[in-house]
């Protein structure tokens, strides 16, 4: 079952077309994360147990998509720590969505799955990739969320 917090229900449901993209930190630790299309956003900070980042889907109009990066280290991002890359990219009424990570794996040993309300899921069990692209698509009308989870 999926907890999503009052508020983002209420906006999620009550703005018309595209949906949010969101990041649900389940670990013991905080996570870090960067919105990055054709420029680099403020670093979020994600608190354990539960916290939360979002944000409206978006088309970048110099990248084209949107790589939310995630890192396990304030400075992650800057410094070559392994990244966990949750990319979408709007196209038309659709929404492209990937999962990725580059320099290693930052979460081995906690499941991290991207589900999507109106398409399939990507996931990877162990914290790495089980192999293979995993490219998916879907109504850009549904909301996209990154789960970093303890394996259960």
């Amino acid at each position: 079952m999926r907890f999503i917090p009052t508020l983002f229900a209420y906006y999620a449901t009550s703005v018309a077309a595209i949906g949010i993209a969101l990041v649900v930190n389940n670990t013991p630790s905080p996570i870090y994360v960067w919105s990055v299309g054709g420029s680099i956003g403020a670093r979020n900070d994600i608190r354990p147990g539960g916290g939360i980042y979002w944000e409206r889907m978006h088309r970048d109009e110099r990248s084209g998509g949107i790589a939310i990066k995630v890192t396990k280290t304030p400075d992650g991002l800057y410094s070559g720590a392994p990244q966990q890359i949750f990319a979408y990219n709007l196209e038309g009424e659709q929404v492209w969505y990937d999962l990725s990570s580059v320099f290693g794996e930052p979460f081995v040993g906690y499941e991290v799955k991207v589900e999507m309300d109106a398409g399939e899921s990507i996931v990877w069990p162990n914290g790495t990739n089980p192999g293979g692209s995993r490219v998916k698509s879907a109504s850009n009308e549904g909301n996209l969320f990154l789960f970093i989870n303890p394996r259960s």
